[in-house]
């Protein structure tokens, strides 16, 4: 009994601050999923070793102390893990900040809910602050491509369970509260700056940080969120937006060779180009759907603008986009990106 109970409820810490009046009216609410459950483990270039998932939740974690008028919850999707090699433990831990103090740290099962985010979304609901006036609000997703399709093994832990974009989708809609929408969606992933992805999570987000091209473990900077209130006092969202980019990517090109690419899309401005190409880029869709079981290999992603029928006059608006090409390979030569991923077949 004794083993059981420690395989099933590990420690939960729980520290309850008196809000007092000296204590900021809460501006900000910030939500991170970070995702671990996968081989993230990457080299800088003195050969040391990290774990992007770790290293994530640390620049979080800073994020959430740093910022005494916000709300911060953290979701760290975690390996399945065992103790003495037969008692499952929860393989989710979320952390829930306000004020610059830890207010709650939980594990929790992440396999217990038909929905992916379900968990996630039991606990955000249980310590939303709720407040009357309006805040900020920032949901940021860091982890490896998000499938538009299939899906299955994007958990190393459940290889048989499913994620792909509309299941992320699915989350966000029971996040946002009165149909409304982020102020700001964060996509540290590869090949997220698609149509399909963009259109998919946009009606959930004013603006989209996003990569449309393969983006090195190392992911998006987060040292510009550690004083929201000093930043957007004096800019607001979309020159935010556009200044975290420049700074993920002025991180990322300092040490990275291959193609480096960091794009803001603004919602409210890209949708022409979306309704354009849904046509198109849904009937790549199915076609990809049907080869799946029979070979990806001939399929590879490519800039949209190198596909005529992705070339419309609407094609730049409302995108930002900071681009590098690798320093070797066919794509050195590649000088400039639309900020829009497609697929083709390449056989």
């Amino acid at each position: 009994m004794l083993l059981f109970s420690c395989s099933a409820n590990v420690t939960v810490l729980r520290e309850t601050q008196k809000v007092e009046e000296s204590v900021p009216v809460l501006q900000y609410s910030i939500i991170f999923v970070i995702h671990g459950d996968g081989d993230y483990v990457y080299h800088d270039t003195s050969g040391n070793e990290y774990e992007a998932d770790e290293e994530t939740l640390a620049g979080a974690k800073i994020v959430a102390q740093q910022n005494p008028s916000a709300e911060v919850f953290i979701f760290h999707q975690r390996s399945r893990r065992h103790f003495l090699f037969f008692f499952p433990l929860r393989d989710g831990e979320f952390y829930y900040y306000r004020n610059g103090q830890l207010i709650a740290n939980e594990s929790y099962w992440r396999d217990q809910e038909e929905s992916r985010l379900n968990p996630e979304l039991e606990l955000y609901r249980r310590f939303y602050a709720n407040n009357q006036h309006e805040m900020v609000n920032i949901f940021l997703y860091y982890g490896h491509e998000i499938p538009e399709f299939g899906g299955t093994g994007y958990d190393a832990s459940y290889p048989d369970r499913a994620f792909t974009v509309n299941d992320l989708a699915s989350g966000l809609k029971n996040f946002t509260h009165d149909y409304t929408r982020f102020d700001l969606m964060i996509l540290s992933t590869c090949f997220s700056g698609t149509p399909y992805t963009i259109s998919s999570l946009g009606s959930f987000a004013r603006y989209i940080i996003a990569s449309p091209d393969n983006l090195h473990l190392s992911y998006f900077d987060l040292h510009l969120l550690e004083r929201l209130d000093l930043i957007l006092r004096d800019e607001d969202m979309h020159a935010f937006a556009k200044r975290f980019a420049q700074e993920a990517f002025d991180k990322l090109t300092r040490d990275i060779q291959t193609a480096v690419s960091v794009a803001v899309y603004d919602m409210d401005l890209v949708q022409d180009y979306l309704n354009s190409v849904q046509g198109v880029y849904d009937q790549t869709m199915t076609t990809l759907q049907g080869k799946l079981n029979v070979s990806m290999r001939k399929n590879e992603h490519c800039d949209c603008a190198d596909l005529p029928a992705y070339v419309l006059p609407t094609m730049s608006d409302g995108v930002d986009i900071f681009y590098q090409p690798a320093s070797f390979g066919r794509s050195k030569h590649k000088q400039n990106h639309s900020g829009w991923e497609c697929w083709r077949n390449s056989g």
